[in-house]
This record gives structure tokens, sequence and C-alpha cells, in this order.
């Protein structure tokens, strides 16, 4: 069955990194596009972050272009969220979405941005 597993999230001081981890299983991973999203309590859900089947095409929320990197390897069925420079705004738990007509998403990772 179709399975996404966030990982890398934690602790982090505001102006830091963490590197975000979504492993896939149970599809082929380079037929989709994919993406990450996060919700913060209290709040919607924001996409954050796309990238294409190939990964050839990116796109950003404006509030994290010029800090988050998305990236896939293909042989890994892995797609990846760098995240620098953080603020604590961008705390929230965060998840990875298969692209397509039917949602599939992980049980999310939890990023907390503090000092």
């Amino acid at each position: 069955q179709v399975q996404l597993v966030e990982s890398g999230g934690g602790l982090v001081q505001p102006g830091g990194s963490l590197r975000l981890s979504c492993a896939t299983s149970g599809f082929t991973f380079s037929s989709y596009a994919m993406y990450w999203y996060r919700q913060a309590p209290g709040k919607t859900r924001e996409l954050v972050a796309y990238i294409t089947k190939s990964g050839g095409s990116t796109n950003y929320a404006d509030s994290v272009q010029g800090r988050f990197t998305i990236s896939r390897d293909n042989a890994k069925n892995t797609v990846y969220l760098q995240m620098n420079s953080l603020k604590p705004a961008d705390a929230a738990v965060y998840y990875c979405r298969r692209g397509g007509s039917v949602e599939f998403r992980g049980q999310g990772t939890q990023v907390t941005v503090s000092s």
C-alpha cells in the first residue's frame, strides 16, 4: 500500500537549519509530483513547496522562498525539504503529500523553532 513517512523534525533555534525527509513506498515515485505542507496549531494547512516528477521544476510559498529548498531522489523514492534560517513562524507539523487526484500523505514531523 502507499506509504509516506516523514522524518527529520525537531527543536532548532531561530536561524538554524533542518532537513526533512519523506520516504515513500507502494507507488511509482517518479510518476508523481510531490508536496510539502505544514500546519500550525489553530491555523489552516499551508502549501510550503512543490516539486515536479522529474525534479526539474519547484515552487515555494512566499513565506519560505529563498530559505527552503525542496528536492527529490527518484532512485531512493524520497523527497526532501532543506530548511534554513528558520523562524519561530516556521514551527508546525510538516507533511509530505503525493500528487494526483487521490491524496496520500504521511503522519507528519514536528518542527519547533525556539530559543
